[in-house]
């Protein structure tokens, strides 16, 4: 009989702590919204490389929340902790109560708590620019500098958001960070906000990801619903030849002009720039197939999960969140809008030699936004090719949203 008094106990105890006694409803909500997401990443690969380590992140969270556990300290008697150690601990703060010495006993975080302080203290977002920077030709944009209109003007989705997350009585700062989700780039979105709104970085850094990875969803019905078809099968002509010269030299003046006008863009533009030289030199090819590949997988895996990571019941479904992810949403869709509508001015002043799709890609998903701006061209006029095209736009894109982050920082911070 005792046996088994100690085994249903055992089972009570292990019931009692497992996650079906501990998770509440919004667990099971964010669980099944983690599903589907992976499902997204899987079955129809909507860029998995990001989509799958963020849903996976948002689905451990919620079934084990104990993994983004923050440190802290539990209190011991000091008779205790000798009696147990053997010996005292002179390390450890002490604590008087009623006359007993406590031991402040610091306990161990969650493995994903770790990891997401290079989210939190904005590492990580300055090393994905390196990885981006050493992985993109900027020979389009070069070839075709008009293609900065088309950056900056996908960069409208920032400031309009801005506005109207200070009408929905955000505060000037979590607005600017709220903003910078229109302009399609996580590392930007999750820099912006630990510097100006940190109590935000959880449900900005989802929003910015999860729309980056979505791309292929949300962009092609605005820009057929802003463009004809006429326009939509206008054929441009190829792009002139870039020296290596020309490509060599881009990053070190971008660097130079950017760092000396806006000193808070300067750590992600420069690593940026830093990546593509490396690339461009061609004399440190070891060190450049590095950050395009081991360094840029290692803080994609990390990125990736310990943002999704953020994305718990009882956090992501509240009120303020929602109102985050509509308004990042609204931010991702002006910034499109802004790019296709520019796109149709300079196809219109060009006697219809641009096509105005290329401006989509504006927003800073590289290359996402570039291949969708192909593929929506290239089912109006199969022998259409835009790609690269569209990746001078592309390339402008994430120059024009770190520039915004500099802008948005230097003012509000």
């Amino acid at each position: 009989m005792e046996i088994l008094n100690e085994l249903v106990n055992t089972l009570v105890q292990i019931f009692t702590t497992s996650g079906f006694a501990t998770a509440t409803w919004e667990n099971y909500v964010m669980i099944a919204v983690s599903c589907v997401l992976l499902y997204l990443a899987i079955h129809k690969q909507f860029e998995p490389l990001l989509l799958l380590p963020i849903a996976f992140g948002m689905l451990l969270v919620n079934l084990y929340p104990n993994i983004m556990a923050q440190p802290s300290t539990e209190l011991q008697t000091v008779a205790d902790y000798i009696a147990e150690h053997g010996a005292a601990n002179t390390n450890y703060a002490i604590t008087v109560m009623d006359g007993v010495q406590y031991y402040n006993v610091p306990t161990t975080g969650g493995l994903f708590w770790y990891l997401y302080q290079g989210v939190k203290l904005g590492i990580y977002p300055p090393l994905i620019f390196l990885g981006v920077g050493a992985m993109t030709d900027f020979g389009p944009l070069i070839a075709n500098p008009k293609s900065f209109i088309l950056g900056a003007a996908a960069q409208l989705g920032i400031f309009i958001t801005f506005i109207g997350a200070i009408l929905l009585n955000f505060t000037t700062k979590q607005a600017g960070a709220i903003g910078i989700i229109g302009g399609a780039d996580g590392p930007t979105a999750i820099f912006v906000t630990t510097r100006l709104a940190p109590e935000l970085l959880g449900p900005i850094a989802v929003a910015a990801y999860s729309y980056m990875a979505l791309v292929p969803i949300i962009q092609p019905p605005i820009m057929k619903a802003l463009t004809t078809k006429k326009e939509r099968m206008v054929v441009m002509t190829q792009l002139r030849p870039v020296s290596k010269l020309e490509k060599i030299i881009f990053p070190i003046i971008v660097t130079v002009i950017i760092s000396l006008l806006l000193p808070d863009a300067a750590s992600l533009v420069g690593m940026l720039m830093l990546g593509n030289l490396m690339k461009e030199a061609g004399v440190v090819d070891r060190i450049a197939k590095t950050a395009q590949n081991e360094l840029m997988n290692i803080i994609t895996i990390f990125l990736g999960t310990t943002v999704g990571a953020t994305a718990t019941g009882t956090v992501f479904l509240t009120p303020q969140t929602l109102g985050i992810v509509f308004l990042g949403l609204f931010a991702f869709c002006g910034g499109t809008a802004g790019g296709v509508l520019m796109g149709k001015l300079m196809c219109k002043l060009s006697g219809g030699k641009i096509n105005p799709l290329i401006g989509s890609a504006g927003v800073s998903a590289v290359p996402m936004a570039a291949r969708v701006s192909q593929k929506v061209g290239q089912a109006e006029n199969p022998a259409n090719f835009l790609l690269m095209h569209a990746m001078g736009p592309n390339v402008a894109g994430v120059i024009g949203s770190a520039v915004a982050a500099g802008v948005l920082i230097s003012v509000l911070q």
